[in-house]
């Protein structure tokens, strides 16, 4: 009988590191690494913790102008190069 418990509990061990294993993956595939929050504190709750900067509207108004500048550049290439393109056939 001693014998059999002990298979017993081999086996649940090995289960269990499957387990953690399989855990671990969805973790890194869902992106998070980490363990899931406690029960105190749901993940994303908007909870803000004191003493920490809220992480909303960085970015200042020349910031914000010199983005949109550089996106319109992007797409003026990207639409140049399209019809570029569209014009060789």
């Amino acid at each position: 009988m001693a014998e059999s418990l002990k298979e017993v509990i081999a086996s649940l061990e090995k289960q269990r590191v499957a387990i953690e294993k399989a855990l671990a993956a969805l973790r890194d595939v869902e992106g998070s690494g980490a363990a899931s929050p406690g029960p105190g504190r749901p993940k994303g709750s908007g909870i803000k913790r004191p003493g920490r900067p809220s992480r909303r509207g960085r970015i200042s108004a020349e910031g914000r102008r010199r983005l949109a500048e550089a996106m319109k550049r992007r797409w003026a290439v990207k639409r140049a190069a399209a019809t570029a393109k569209k014009s060789k056939k």
